[in-house]
């Protein structure tokens, strides 16, 4: 064996995986298709991020038309939490039982919420979680504070905020994950800078996959990394229970344990890719379950403008707003609608490199106006929602969102209030299928094999050594950032495993 526990992919379910089981002494390989981002200039480039796609990957999928597109994401050290916005929430006590929508029902979950509150806690230390408990009238009990104080509001954001309560809402410090010392602010590795959201940290302060996960663990001399190895192919035994061996682009591994933790759409194509004579469509797939339901937040980007009043706000992503969670407050629309949450300030040259076509006085008038927000309502789970190959092996991704009903009436209401408050301008960009950064499903779990690819313990039905920690367990979305929650099941999983050693059950 070349370990006890070798884990694919380093991203929020994979390096938090590995840090948690890092002081067990078992001998844990991570497999990463990719190499560390690099440290560099471009880093905080708008044109390099998100006009150039600098740090994204070259590849080129299909959707269920067959036409081409480019995903927005990559292959690093950290996954992409690398360029998330570091906002980590909670799920609501209500996103673990099956919740009525619009256009359908959310499935229940295996698990409640205090089976993952414990986990949260820790994943929240972890990641460097800053928030303010008790002002959120959705959050889920909690044991104690955040870790860190909030995020303060700047000047501009905080007088936002009073006249939000001033209509009757209830804002709340967004809880975010950056290592942040507001008491030594010259000290503090961040900076409170621009190019946090959507960007990497060039000064390694956001709480990403690879500060909080990957490098705790290799200080465990029991614990390794090999970068640059795409795992291909997935062999199993003569039995077809266990698997016996992991190939790469350039060589084979073995291991006890093997955990897939490569995203919800890189996991359920790699299973599909590893069919063989025994698992004619894919392994783990006696349920036909495998790279079905997947899921994606309907997001949208909105821009608020008030011609009258400039936005100095550097650091402007600290209000979440939950008042229309779970009901609209329209008694003729009984459905939840969402949540809403600040961006990162939207700069001059964030906003150019988006809409090269705009002259660039007018972004920069635009930026210096604006207040910027980020919409998402929960996606329904739908069979026909799948990841699939194509005869060459490329990934199909079939997306219909479910559920757009209610984000249009998010988008609508949320409109109206942005009037109210002074601003006569509201534009809002619905994110499409090439955004999956937020994707979820695919490989879900539940206590009946025929319905579910995974048990409550992330472990699949048909092969008693493959266990899942990415976003591809989750049968439902819920409508908050799923990074808290594929953080805090990983060590849920890790528990588990541990446990699972220590007894002898590990073949």
């Amino acid at each position: 064996m070349d370990a006890d526990v070798i884990i694919i992919g380093s991203g929020a379910g994979g390096g938090t995986l590995a840090r948690a089981l890092a002081p067990t002494g078992l001998s844990i390989l991570i497999l990463e298709r990719g190499d560390y981002l690099p440290r560099e200039q471009p880093n905080w480039e708008a044109e390099a991020v998100f006009q150039k796609h600098r740090y994204h990957t070259q590849e080129s999928w299909q959707d269920s038309q067959g036409r081409p597109f480019r995903p927005i994401t990559g292959y690093h050290v950290g996954g992409n939490t690398k360029f998330y916005g570091a906002a980590i929430l909670r799920r609501r006590l209500t996103d673990f039982a099956g919740r009525q929508h619009r256009d359908g029902r959310t499935p229940e979950w295996p698990i409640r919420y205090a089976d993952l509150a414990p986990y949260y806690d820790i994943a929240e230390r972890w990641y460097f979680a800053h928030g303010q408990a008790g002002l959120d009238p959705t959050e889920p009990p909690r044991g104690g504070a955040f870790p860190y104080p909030p995020m303060a509001h700047e000047p501009y954001m905080a007088r936002l905020v009073e006249q939000l309560v001033g209509l009757g809402l209830h804002p709340f410090p967004l809880p975010i994950a950056l290592n942040r010392d507001a008491l030594n602010p010259l000290t503090s590795p961040c900076i409170r800078c621009a190019t946090c959201d959507g960007f990497p940290c060039l000064v390694h302060a956001k709480g990403d996959a690879e500060i909080c996960g990957i490098e705790p663990a290799l200080r465990h001399p029991n614990v390794r990394l090999a970068c640059n190895e795409r795992v291909i192919r997935l062999e199993t035994s003569p039995s077809g229970r266990q698997i016996e061996k992991i190939r790469t682009d350039s060589t084979t591994y073995t291991a006890r344990i093997v955990v897939l933790a490569a995203g919800a759409i890189q996991s359920a194509a790699l299973l599909l890719a590893s069919a063989d004579h025994r698992a004619p469509t894919g392994l783990a797939n006696r349920s036909d379950q495998v790279g079905r339901n997947y899921l994606c937040h309907i997001n949208s980007a909105c821009l608020a403008i008030n011609p009258a009043k400039t936005n100095p706000t550097i650091f402007q992503k600290t209000i979440g707003i939950n008042d229309f969670y779970d009901a609209s407050g329209d008694p003729s629309y009984p459905y939840p609608l969402g949540h809403i949450q600040n961006l990162g300030k939207v700069t001059p040259s964030v906003l150019h490199a988006q809409r090269p076509h705009l002259p660039y006085a007018l972004v920069r008038w635009i930026a210096r106006h604006s207040v910027d927000w980020w919409l998402t309502t929960e996606d329904l789970p739908d069979p026909d929602n799948r990841v699939t190959l194509d005869p060459k092996g490329s990934i199909r991704l079939s997306w219909a969102p479910q559920n757009l009903a209610s984000h249009e009436r998010l988008c609508s209401h949320w409109r109206k209030l942005l009037h109210t408050l002074g601003y006569p301008f509201v534009f809002f960009e619905r994110m499409g299928i090439e955004a999956t950064a937020h994707q979820a499903g695919t490989l879900v779990f539940g206590g009946n094999p025929q319905t579910s690819v995974l048990n409550p313990w992330c472990q699949t039905h048909d092969i008693d050594n493959l266990y899942v920690t990415d976003a591809s367990f989750m049968p439902s979305i819920s409508a908050v950032n799923p990074s808290l929650t594929v953080m805090a099941n990983a060590i849920r999983v890790a528990e588990h495993l541990k446990g699972q050693f220590a007894e002898g059950r590990v073949p």
